[in-house]
């Protein structure tokens, strides 16, 4: 086969998919994959530096649309209100196929290893944020803060995505876990109007939970 045949790199990530889903990530061999997508072991290594590049090669792409977003912010943004951008961007980017995300979670929940490189990702990622928000004049730690609640709404939007068969919409599940995270770090019970008091008396201390 030829050297750079087309469509190559599209037929090993598919066959590695399947291999990884059929057999198990551990099981599957580099010469498996490269079998199944028609091609040799030479090819799949021109594409894929390992087995795990099939499932996180996207991440530099993620990262330069990260910054992109990031840098359409309004200068008189948030840091929330920046961060909510880029959740925008980011789930419009993963949120094209429901199917395939879900395959792919469920291959990376099955092996520690994978788990481990997608909160190594997930670092990069809010790193990354961080200092797009800095270089924005976002002091610490607030820049901080606000990147890793923004992986926060991410995974859990994700999660909730392509786990539960009514969310089909991933920016919309990411909207409404950073909505439920303002609620929580706020204190304030969506069901209770702001200036609306707690039952509890002002000069009554709060119940101590046992150590």
């Amino acid at each position: 086969m030829g050297r750079w045949e087309p469509g190559a790199a599209g037929r090993l990530h598919e066959a590695a998919m399947e291999l990884y889903v059929e057999r198990g990530f551990e099981q599957t061999t580099v010469a498996e994959i490269a079998q199944r997508a028609g091609v040799t072991a030479r090819t799949f290594f021109r594409h894929y530096a390992d087995k795990r590049e099939v499932l996180f090669g996207g991440s530099e792409y993620l990262l330069a649309e990260l910054s992109r977003a990031l840098g359409t912010a309004p200068d008189g943004a948030t840091p929330m209100e920046a961060v909510a951008i880029v959740l925008d961007a980011v789930a419009e980017l993963l949120g094209t196929d429901r199917e395939h995300s879900r395959r792919r979670q469920s291959i990376i929940d099955l092996n520690a290893e994978l788990r481990e490189r997608e909160l190594i990702k997930m670092s990069r990622l809010a790193g990354a944020l961080a200092g797009g928000l800095r270089d924005r004049g976002v002091a610490e730690p607030e820049a901080t803060l606000a990147a890793e609640a923004g992986m926060v709404v991410l995974r859990v939007g994700f999660r909730r995505w392509v786990d539960s068969a009514d969310a089909v919409d991933l920016r919309g599940e990411m909207r409404s876990a950073l909505t439920a995270l303002r609620t929580t770090v706020t204190d304030q019970p969506a069901s209770r109007k702001p200036d609306q008091p707690t039952s509890r008396k002002p000069d009554q201390p709060a119940s101590r939970k046992p150590d």
